[in-house]
C-alpha cells in the first residue's frame, strides 16, 4: 500500500492528468507530472513537474527516483521508454497500454476472450485495402492502427467501396465494417492492486483484485468527438450493460489491470459490440465527479495505490455532462457552449462547470464540460 504523503507520477499533462491530479491532492498525495509539452495544463495542479522528451532517458530515471508509483493519463505514452523508470511500479501496467495502443491487437485481444466487434482486416498498402473491403464489405472505415482519437485518422468508405483519391498514409491502418447499432455506451471500471502490494505491477492469480462498475451512460458523439453523456441510459443499453461488464471484467483480468479501465461498446440487435478499449479515466466518466458517490478520478488513485476502492454509485436521479468544444462546436442536444460563456453556464445554479485552463481554443479541442444532476 502507498500511504498519502508518497508521490504519485503522471505521465501525461492534460487535462485528464489535471483531475487525476487533484484527486490526488484530496486524498494527500504529492503529484508529479512527466510531459513533453511545456504548457502542459496538469503541472499547474501539481507539486512538480518535468518538461522533457519521452526518450529523454535521464530526465525519467529522475521522475521515477521521485515516485511512489507511477500513472498515465492518455493512452499514447511511448511504451519502450519506460524501462528507464526502472524499478517503481507503472500502474496500470505497460502490457495495457501495448494492447490499447495497436487497435489491430486490441481486436484479436477481445475476440480471442469471446467479445465481439466489428469484421475487420489489416491494411498496409492499396491492395490490402481492396482485398479487405472484399472480405469485410462495404461501408466501413479506415483507421490508423495507432494514434488516432477523437475521430482523428479515420477515413470513411462508402457502400460503393470506391476508394479512389484516397492517399494512404504510410503507417499501419486497420479497415473495419460500419457496425448497425442503436447507441453507444461505455463501461467504467476500477479495479484495485492485488492485496499483496500495489508496488508488484507483476502479482498474477495471487487475488483477482476488488472491482467496482458506475453506471453505464449514453454517449453520443459530434465529428467523432464525445459531445454529451447522459443517465441514465435507455432500456436499449441498460439490457446490455450486464452482458457488456462481463467482457469488461474479462480484459480486466487478463491484462492484471490495476486502476480504471473502459471499454466502449455498440448496442446492437444482437447484443454489446466492443469498439475499443481506454486503459485510463475516460471522457464519459467525467459525470462521476458530482454524479457518484466517489468519482473515476479518486478511484484510479485509490487503485494505483491499493487503498479501498470507493462507492461507485450513482446519486442522481439523472445526470447530464457535456463537453465545451473549441471553436463554439454544437453538439447533439448539446445547446452552444464555448469556454468563455462561464458566466452564462453559471447562471443556471444546477450546473457544474469544469474549466481545463488550455489557453488557445481550436475546431474540435476539448476546453471543459458542464455537468448537470436530475435530483428529484
Amino acid at each position: 500500500m502507498i500511504a498519502p504523503g508518497e508521490t504519485i507520477g503522471i505521465l501525461g499533462g492534460g487535462q485528464l492528468g489535471r483531475m487525476l491530479a487533484m484527486a490526488a491532492a484530496q486524498l494527500g498525495y504529492r503529484v508529479h507530472i512527466f510531459a513533453p509539452e511545456p504548457d502542459a495544463i496538469a503541472a499547474e495542479v501539481a507539486a512538480a513537474f518535468t518538461c522533457a522528451a519521452w526518450d529523454d532517458t535521464p530526465a525519467l530515471a529522475r521522475f521515477a527516483a521521485d515516485c511512489a508509483v507511477v500513472t498515465y493519463e492518455f493512452e499514447n505514452v511511448p511504451v519502450t521508454p519506460l524501462a528507464a523508470l526502472g524499478t517503481t511500479p507503472i500502474l496500470p501496467h505497460p502490457k495495457a497500454l501495448e494492447t490499447g495502443q495497436d487497435r489491430l491487437a486490441e481486436k484479436h485481444f477481445v475476440t480471442a476472450l469471446g467479445g465481439r466487434t466489428a469484421r475487420f482486416a489489416p491494411v498496409d498498402s492499396p491492395d490490402d485495402l481492396a482485398a479487405a473491403i472484399a472480405q469485410v464489405g462495404a461501408p466501413g472505415i479506415l483507421k490508423t492502427r495507432r494514434d488516432g482519437y477523437d475521430g482523428k485518422g479515420q477515413w470513411r468508405i462508402g457502400a460503393s467501396g470506391d476508394t479512389r483519391g484516397l492517399k494512404l498514409p504510410a503507417k499501419p491502418l486497420i479497415y473495419e465494417g460500419l457496425v448497425r447499432f442503436s447507441a453507444e455506451f461505455s463501461v467504467i471500471l476500477a479495479r484495485r492492486a492485488p492485496k499483496s502490494s500495489a508496488k508488484n505491477s507483476d502479482t498474477k492469480n495471487s487475488d483477482r483484485g476488488d472491482i467496482r462498475f458506475w453506471d453505464s451512460p449514453l454517449n453520443e458523439h459530434e465529428g467523432g468527438i464525445l459531445a454529451r453523456s447522459s443517465l441514465p441510459a435507455p432500456a436499449a443499453v441498460r439490457e446490455q450493460v450486464a452482458a457488456a461488464r462481463a467482457l469488461a471484467q474479462k480484459v480486466a483480468e487478463a491484462l492484471d489491470y490495476v486502476g480504471v479501465l473502459t471499454c466502449e461498446f455498440f448496442a446492437t440487435q444482437d447484443g454489446p459490440v466492443f469498439n475499443e478499449i481506454a486503459p485510463r479515466v475516460h471522457n464519459s466518466g467525467h459525470w462521476t465527479i458530482e454524479g457518484a458517490i466517489t468519482s473515476q478520478f479518486e478511484n484510479h488513485i485509490r487503485a494505483i495505490c491499493g487503498l479501498p476502492l470507493g462507492d461507485t454509485t450513482l446519486i442522481a436521479k439523472g445526470v447530464e455532462m457535456r463537453n465545451i468544444i473549441g471553436a463554439n462546436q454544437t453538439g447533439p442536444k448539446t445547446g452552444k457552449w464555448a469556454a468563455e460563456d462561464w458566466d452564462k453556464i453559471l447562471s443556471d445554479p444546477a450546473n457544474h462547470l469544469h474549466l481545463y485552463g488550455k489557453a488557445a481554443s481550436r475546431p474540435g479541442r476539448k476546453m471543459g464540460h458542464v455537468t448537470r444532476l436530475t435530483l428529484a
